[in-house]
């Protein structure tokens, strides 16, 4: 596709990258099909359509997650060579086709047990599910918010803080926002053609901006990242400060050279952590919250300070993931989480309760900054979707065991304090390890 058709970013008065951001943000909130909230919303009436139980349903959506995740490296390649404007098409057309199989699942296992014969239909709805949560995860989770992030990091350098900050809490709302506005899809189109309409619009619409809008580089247009010159070089610049990579693309690491230094598992363990603390514990929150005495309401009602907190402190993180070393802000990330555990453990404490809220929030508040911005930070941006790719893996990965892990300790423990005071021992590892890493540096490169 030609990056001039069919018009010229470099024609408009102001810098494209503005652009980019709006469209890669709206991206990001049209993943919300192939997120949990956007899932969880449509549980109930599979349980109801196929016959399997809860946990049958469960261990599905469990399966095609890991599935999902285990496929993103490979898909972070593909976004390297054919480029963002051409995947969004293909990504979009593969998110509405899995939405319209599985509204339509419970038919296509009664087809399926039907041809094979003798097999029962709840496992054939199984399978069907599984395979279908694997591709709606893959698509929407994954690849959708894959190559937007990506697009950010590829068309900002220096204000790539900034970006995520401003990106961030329009995702966050949206996000909020999900189960309410799908409910009332659902009873408005039913669950099935709910599913079917998000399809057309994640198509048609996501898919069309996506092909109207996206650039992948500023240079292909003529551009340059943040509108201007690049990042500046040499001994006590932004570049030096931050652990940036080397503005000459040539010098940019390779996957394989990215996933042997710790610069690379500092982060992806760091917002792995993050990742997993946010599923565990919320899927968990009501249970925890019966635990120390509260009821579902008083539970679930400290998401909407912790939103609160992270988007009034995301512009802060943002700033200061544009001007301090990656690693430290890596460590106030950790501090958080460590307070956050502790704090839930004690959660019928109303202080506990709040300095958990307060903790949660400054961890949250650097999720969507480091993730923008770490990595081009310390690769450089030629190989970045497939490097990207394998942090999304690790991503989805720890979202899909962090229920899991705090259920498991509830079933040693018969409580989840024991398990959410043993889950301080990840953050405090990373930690203890940020301090160690230092900006990487390619084979054969010259020390400054």
């Amino acid at each position: 596709m030609r990056p001039d058709f069919p018009f010229r970013p470099a024609a408009l008065p102001f810098f494209y990258g503005w652009v980019i951001l709006a469209v890669s943000t709206l991206g990001i909130a049209m993943s919300i099909p192939g997120q949990t909230m956007g899932v969880s919303v449509f549980t109930d009436h599979l349980i109801a359509a196929t016959g399997l139980s809860r946990l049958e349903l469960s261990n599905a959506y469990l399966l095609g997650t890991l599935s999902s995740g285990l496929l993103l490296p490979y898909g972070g390649s593909l976004l390297d060579r054919l480029g963002a404007r051409r995947l969004v098409v293909i990504v979009c057309a593969g998110l509405a086709a899995t939405l319209v199989y599985l509204a339509n699942a419970d038919g296509i296992a009664r087809g399926v047990a039907n041809a094979l014969g003798g097999i029962a239909s709840s496992t054939t709805a199984w399978g069907v599910l599984a395979l279908g949560f694997l591709f709606v995860r893959f698509t929407g989770q994954g690849m959708l918010t894959l190559l937007c992030r990506n697009l950010q990091a590829q068309w900002f350098e220096r204000r790539r803080g900034l970006v995520s900050a401003l990106s961030g809490p329009v995702v966050n709302f949206a996000f909020a926002g999900a189960p309410l506005l799908l409910s009332l899809w659902i009873a408005r189109a039913g669950w099935r053609g709910a599913w079917t309409e998000m399809a057309i619009v994640v198509a048609v619409g996501m898919g069309g901006i996506g092909w109207l809008c996206f650039r992948d580089t500023p240079e292909e247009c003529g551009l340059q990242p943040d509108g201007g010159p690049g990042r500046p070089k040499g001994p006590g610049t932004e570049a030096a400060d931050t652990g940036a990579a080397p503005d000459d693309r040539g010098a940019d690491f390779t996957r394989a050279e990215a996933l042997r230094t710790g610069a690379f598992w500092l982060v992806a363990l760091g917002i792995g952590n993050q990742a997993m603390v946010g599923t565990g514990i919320t899927f968990h929150i009501v249970d925890i919250g019966a635990e120390a005495g509260l009821g579902e309401m008083a539970s679930v009602a400290i998401f909407v300070p912790i939103a609160v907190v992270s988007a009034t402190l995301g512009f802060a993180a943002g700033a200061a993931v544009d001007r301090y070393p990656i690693p430290r802000l890596v460590m106030v990330m950790m501090a958080g989480q460590m307070v956050m555990f502790a704090g839930i453990a004690s959660f019928g404490d109303p202080v506990a309760r709040w300095v958990a809220v307060a903790s949660w929030g400054v961890a949250s508040s650097f999720y969507g900054p480091l993730t923008v911005a770490a990595l081009p930070a310390f690769f450089g941006r030629t190989h970045l979707g497939s490097i990207q790719g394998v942090l999304m893996m690790v991503l989805v990965i720890a979202s899909a065991l962090g229920p899991s892990a705090l259920a498991v300790a509830k079933d040693l423990f018969g409580s989840y304090a024991p398990g959410l005071y043993a889950l301080m021992a990840l953050p405090a590892g990373v930690f203890l390890a940020a301090p160690a890493v230092r900006r990487p540096r390619r084979p054969g490169s010259v020390t400054s």
